[in-house]
């Protein structure tokens, strides 16, 4: 409840990495639930499996800010061993929680892409791969603002819960002279068992709807 607005930063920096030669070296990418320690360094991560390696060497970036913390992040890594793996780079994932919807002052709808959507494994996360308009102009840093609105938990007859979200973006002016591609992760609400979660989508092609199972 305490995150209303997350901005998605168009400049959005990504630390990099050489690549090494280790046993396992193909580069994967993930979206992942990533460990920080007290010097604000990335030590470990766990993938919406379960799976969890330690990063060697340890990572840095500029937007880990908070100490003894998890973030969400997409991480490309060279996988070294069964527990072990290199980073290459990575990058924050806004992370969303849904809102109820009258506590919410404005309710913005304003068009977004959606390329993709899935359930993590785990299912702790509803992710979603977003296509933003963007662009630059004077006066304007080229942030924009999505947020999760939470309509209803129902309980159905049958004794099912079903809950109703409606993703909100705000363009805030921000020119649409390209395509960005972003990641957001939607945390699922944990007090009660989801059987059907529907999401509404404002897009280019006006409102979807979809439907996921966990």
């Amino acid at each position: 409840m305490a995150i209303l607005w997350l901005s998605l930063f168009m400049s959005c920096t990504t630390d990099s990495y050489d690549k090494g030669q280790g046993k396992y070296s193909l580069m994967q990418a993930e979206l992942v639930d990533l460990s920080i320690n007290s010097e604000k360094e990335a030590t470990a991560f766990t993938l919406d499996d379960g799976s969890r390696f330690t990063l060697t060497p340890f990572a840095t970036a500029k937007w880990i800010e908070t100490a003894d913390t998890t973030y969400r992040a997409v991480l490309y890594f060279n996988q070294l061993s069964e527990t072990t793996a290199e980073p290459v780079s990575l990058g924050a994932v806004p992370t969303l929680r849904a809102v109820k919807h009258w506590q919410l002052k404005e309710q913005p709808e304003d068009p977004i892409g959606m390329e993709s959507a899935w359930l993590s494994k785990n299912g702790k996360y509803l992710n979603l791969g977003l296509l933003l308009k963007t662009g630059q102009a004077d006066g304007n840093d080229g942030t924009q603002e999505v947020a999760l609105a939470q309509d209803t938990i129902r309980l159905n007859d049958d004794q099912t819960h079903t809950a109703v979200f409606r993703l909100l973006h705000d363009q805030c002016d921000v020119p649409q002279y390209y395509t960005s591609r972003r990641f957001v992760s939607i945390l699922l609400p944990d007090t009660v068992q989801l059987d059907t979660i529907r999401l509404t989508i404002p897009t280019y092609e006006g409102m979807v709807e979809r439907t996921f199972l966990p």
